[in-house]
C-alpha cells in the first residue's frame, strides 16, 4: 500500500514541471556531495543561482513574496532536519 498522507491535495498538486526541476536539482545536490563539496557551499551556490534566475525573471514583488513564504516555513519548522525524517 502507498502512502499518501504527505501528498498535496489535488488542488495543490506539483505541477509536473516543477517536479522535473526538482528532481535535476536533486541530482545536482547527490552529484555534489558524492564530490565532499561542503554541504554549505552546495546550498550558497544553489540560492545564489535561484536569486539570481528570480531577479532576471520577475518583479521584486514577486521575488520578495516567494522569500517571504520560504522564511515562514522555516519560522515555522517545516524545513527543520526532523521534519525530513518524519516525511521520510
Amino acid at each position: 500500500m502507498t502512502e499518501t498522507s504527505n501528498q498535496p491535495p489535488e488542488a495543490e498538486a506539483i505541477p509536473p514541471e516543477l517536479s522535473h526541476c526538482g528532481a535535476v536539482v536533486d541530482k545536482a545536490i547527490e552529484y555534489m556531495i558524492g564530490e565532499n563539496l561542503p554541504p554549505v557551499a552546495i546550498a550558497s551556490a544553489l540560492l545564489g543561482g535561484s536569486l539570481g534566475l528570480l531577479s532576471r525573471t520577475m518583479g521584486r514583488e514577486t521575488m520578495q513574496a516567494m522569500l517571504e513564504n520560504a522564511l515562514h516555513s522555516v519560522q515555522a519548522g517545516e524545513l527543520h532536519p526532523d521534519q525530513d525524517r518524519k516525511a521520510g
